[in-house]
């Protein structure tokens, strides 16, 4: 067989790792990608990477965490099985986030009624939206629905440089009017420091947090335990849960559990 010529066989070699390097990270079905900075998309790549990489996150089973204090939730990403535990209101919540099915009890009553139900299920969801977005959303750079924006380089609280995206939103979630900037750090891209925006347009962040103190968990890196004390907390990462967690009241002891 006749050799390629080597300036050839480089262009081949190169143009393969390149594609193998856009498929590692592949967009979900409705990413804003013709509107998104082609900078930006290289950053949520770059960011992935650090994180743990796509086939971590994608192998990832169950997470369980606290949020603020106020909620405790077990998630099973493969199955879309939500637990979400609120002492608060003495409310545990069943849900598939996939299906939008489940059942709620409040005050040791299941709820029957099914338009009490259906409103008890629909806050669910807002809660799992809302709470594991404080804790994966680097992860979720490429959704569907968002659109990134490069917005140059700047210093974050710490005087540290980092890039700034900016993630906006179309027609997902429950307030598709919001707006993120996330800072990512120069030395390892990891995100650092997000600001909310409730209104698209408004000029100033309605707050902007620290998202530091990155520990491994199992095979991913996740931010916790902030050092403003807000957000996600007790996080674990598990192999594998007993699937009763997901349709019995009884609270369960996933200390017992296959962790990691």
């Amino acid at each position: 067989m006749r050799e390629l010529p080597t300036i050839v066989f480089l262009f081949l070699l190169l143009l393969g790792a390149c594609d193998q390097k856009a498929d590692s990270n592949p967009a979900a079905e409705g990413f804003n990608a013709a509107a998104s900075d082609p900078a930006a998309i290289d950053l949520a790549d770059q960011v992935m990477v650090s994180m743990g990489g796509r086939k971590a996150w994608d192998d990832t089973k169950v997470i369980a965490w606290s949020f603020f204090g106020k909620r405790h939730l077990i998630w099973d990403k493969h199955t879309g099985d939500v637990r979400i535990t609120s002492p608060g209101d003495s409310t545990i919540y069943l849900y598939n986030i996939f299906d939008d099915t489940g059942q709620v009890m409040v005050k040791d009553t299941v709820i029957e009624d099914p338009t009490n139900k259906q409103e008890l299920l629909k806050k669910a969801r807002r809660f799992w939206i809302n709470d594991s977005y404080w804790l994966v959303m680097p992860f979720k750079l490429k959704d569907s629905g968002v659109t990134l924006a490069h917005l140059g380089e700047g210093k974050m609280k710490d005087e540290k440089s980092a890039h700034i995206l900016q993630l906006s939103f179309e027609n997902v979630g429950v307030t598709p009017n919001n707006r993120y900037h996330v800072w990512i750090d120069k030395a390892d891209h990891l995100i650092k420091q997000w600001a909310f925006y409730r209104e698209l347009d408004q000029e100033d962040p309605n707050y902007i947090r620290p998202w530091d103190n990155y520990q491994k968990y199992g095979d991913i890196l996740l931010s916790a335990d902030r050092s403003d004390d807000g957000g996600p907390k007790d996080v674990r990462v598990l192999e594998s849960i007993d699937p009763t967690v997901f349709t019995d009241w009884k609270e369960p002891n996933i200390v017992t559990e296959s962790s990691i």
